[in-house]
């Protein structure tokens, strides 16, 4: 019975978990090692964690109900039927409508929502068009220049069928600010 626990333990307690993250590092890398982002050879963020870019330069990403911490990842676990929710819901809306200068009805859904975990980092790209005027204006840019940006860093599904089309909120500021 020790000799079986010790193989177990030294089996899929250490050479198991060595063998997938050493594998994990060979193939993929970039995803291994948290999709940092690098600028100027510095960490600045990871493409998998919405950052709180509140500044007005910015395009703003999804409302984050872990406070964009990735170590408090969570939803705001509220059912649709729930009033506080119908309440912060029309609360935001509001704000982004007056914000980005466009009618109630005009402002998506993901602009007022969390997603589940909370720390989404994607848009899509009616989420970005609304902010487009707004991050031009405060930047000293056409809306073409900042348009084109947003084309440049829509992603399509992944291998054409899965998902929807969508822009990294983080690598999308970060290349405003490599404008600059």
């Amino acid at each position: 019975m020790i000799v079986f626990t010790a193989i177990v333990l030294i089996g899929f307690g250490l050479l198991y978990s060595l063998a997938g993250t050493v594998l994990g590092r060979m193939l993929f890398p970039h995803q291994a090692t948290g999709s940092l982002v690098v600028v100027d050879d510095q960490a600045r963020a990871s493409a998998l964690v919405a950052q709180p870019f509140a500044d007005s330069r910015y395009f703003h990403p999804r409302p984050s109900a872990a406070d964009y911490d990735p170590m408090g990842v969570a939803g705001s676990n509220q059912a649709r039927t729930n009033p506080e929710l119908r309440t912060r819901i029309a609360a935001l809306t509001a704000e982004v409508a007056q914000r980005e200068g466009i009618s109630e009805a005009e402002v998506p859904g993901e602009l007022v929502t969390q997603s589940g975990g909370g720390i989404d980092p994607h848009l899509s790209p009616e989420g970005a068009r609304v902010q487009i005027a707004r991050v031009a204006r405060e930047r000293g840019l056409t809306e073409s220049q900042v348009s084109a940006l947003v084309a440049e860093h829509t992603e399509m599904p992944t291998w054409g069928m899965l998902g929807q089309p969508r822009i990294n909120v983080v690598q999308l500021n970060l290349a405003l600010d490599a404008l600059d």
